[in-house]
């Protein structure tokens, strides 16, 4: 956006408005630039014009609790310039970002020049702003405790797992050994691999609680990791009456997690053939490459997601209509996507269906294998 438009530049007059236009230095700065630190002098008022901007507290060593972000029509780091002390959190560009920044012994020029009416803007503006980011913190911190909770419980319930797991695992290889038929051995490894899914997945659930899904990273072709996918949910399918079909080059080849990615397909695929609700339905997956990314689609003629819950949909705890469900699969999802460096968007339409678009990397040479990442949610 136009410097001259921006949301605080129109407090002021003509002449004041044009000063500060003048005064300001205009910056372009990349992801993941920090603007300022907890603790530095309070030097600039920063107006954001293009851009998102992440603002965060230091909670331990290389930890962060964000308390709020900043969008195009923003502005901030005023309260420093107001009451002359240092910054207060930790401000750092979240997508690349166009700022202009002017200084305090401008702004305080400015400000002295100004009439009550044109003040009386500016503050309430700012009291407005407050009371967002008090808002956007309080439900950080609530959710943030309710994720301790929901890591206990899932604790717990992977140590009950492990005893009756362990049984499945033996009870199916001693049928193996007393049956070896082709078709029984087919059954049993079946078996066997279910309930490691089982196992994986209450892992997978205790990692999205404590917010960091390790991946174990090695080059792998996402036409194998789909059929592996296919092959696994088949029964399932055919139960369900759905049509399932995927199309991707043989050659695509990606560094990743595959348990994991088989987790992204199987929470956004399970929830499609929630919707049909007994009725079947189609669910396709496509993977296009192009230069270093292949993109996937992953779309169904499902009834599409409800208006309620389209904003929140990649939200912990979100779910519509579901008895049995627990609102965590699209949030899951996301946080492996953005794991492995991906991105993850979505369409929908009442009645007609919903497409979800999913970007990951390709694999270059040189990437590293079995390497451990964290995502922090």
């Amino acid at each position: 956006m136009d410097l001259a438009s921006h949301k605080f530049i129109s407090f002021f007059k003509p002449e004041q408005a044009a000063d500060l236009c003048r005064m300001a230095i205009v910056e372009t700065l990349s992801e993941g630039v920090i603007i300022f630190d907890e603790g530095e002098t309070s030097d600039f008022l920063y107006l954001i014009l293009d851009g998102q901007v992440e603002f965060r507290k230091r909670i331990g060593y290389k930890q962060y609790q964000t308390l709020t972000k900043g969008f195009p029509n923003g502005f901030f780091g005023e309260m420093g310039i107001l009451d002359g002390q240092p910054r207060s959190a930790q401000a750092i560009v979240s997508e690349k970002a166009i700022l202009a920044k002017i200084s305090r012994q401008s702004l305080m020029a400015v400000l002295d020049s100004i009439q009550g009416s044109e003040a009386v803007k500016i503050f309430s503006y700012m009291t407005q702003r407050l009371r967002e980011s008090t808002e956007d913190y309080v439900k950080q911190v609530l959710h943030r405790e309710k994720m301790v909770l929901f890591g206990e419980m899932v604790n717990t319930i992977i140590h009950d797992f492990q005893s009756p797991l362990s049984s499945i695992h033996l009870a199916s290889s001693m049928i193996a050994e007393q049956h070896p038929d082709e078709d029984t051995i087919d059954m049993c490894e079946s078996i066997t691999e279910q309930a490691q899914r089982m196992s994986n997945m209450a892992t997978e659930f205790l990692e999205f609680a404590r917010g960091n899904p390790a991946l174990r990273r090695s080059p792998v072709y996402l036409s194998s990791v789909l059929q592996n996918f296919e092959r696994l949910n088949r029964i399932y399918f055919n139960q369900k009456s759905v049509e399932f079909i995927f199309k991707c080059d043989e050659t695509i080849l990606i560094n990743a997690d595959e348990t994991k990615l088989l987790r992204v397909f199987q929470n956004l695929v399970g929830n499609a053939v929630d919707a049909f609700r007994e009725r079947g339905g189609r669910v396709a997956i496509t993977a296009i490459p192009s230069e270093n990314e292949v993109k996937i689609t992953v779309c169904d003629n499902g009834p599409g997601i409800p208006d309620g819950i389209r904003d929140r949909l990649f939200e912990p705890f979100v779910t519509y209509g579901k008895g049995g469900g627990t609102g965590l699969g699209t949030a899951i999802a996301k946080s492996i996507v953005e794991a492995h460096q991906g991105t993850i968007s979505f369409t929908s339409t009442p009645l007609a269906g919903t497409t979800f678009y999913i970007s990951l990397p390709l694999y270059r040479e040189g990437d590293e294998e079995d390497e451990d990442l964290s995502c922090e949610l």
